[in-house]
């Protein structure tokens, strides 16, 4: 990855306070990024970490999983943060699937979770290619 990283924010809603965390905790690293979240994480986002260029999309069960997908398709996206509940059911859990066929059809990176999102970042900030 080279230039102004393309990062997307995805949390479902249990998560949603985990991503907030840790986009304080990195905004430095994203405040060079340009970021697009799904809407409610998008909000939470951009009101704690001011500094930061959020785009918000629609919510995710309302299509804005899908909307990630199609920049992931459009080739828009280089890093796929997405903070995944997996002890509460999903009503959009096909959009969700398909947005993970998406990463791996297009080989973007993608975390699940904080320690993958972690290990992402430091490897982005060390100017290494994911891919």
């Amino acid at each position: 990855m080279t230039g102004r990283q393309r990062v997307a924010l995805i949390a479902h809603d249990q998560k949603k306070d985990d991503l907030v965390a840790f986009a304080k905790a990195h905004e430095p690293f994203l405040s060079d990024a340009a970021i697009v979240a799904t809407g409610t994480t998008g909000g939470r986002v951009a009101e704690a970490c001011p500094s930061l260029d959020v785009k918000r999309l629609k919510s995710g069960p309302l299509g804005g999983d899908q909307q990630i997908g199609a920049l992931i398709a459009e080739g828009a996206v280089d890093l796929i943060i997405f903070f995944v509940d997996p002890l509460t059911p999903m009503p959009h859990d096909l959009d969700v699937k398909a947005l993970m066929r998406l990463a791996i059809v297009y080989d973007i990176p993608m975390a699940l979770n904080a320690a993958t999102a972690e290990a992402l970042l430091l490897h982005a900030e060390a100017g290494l290619t994911a891919r």
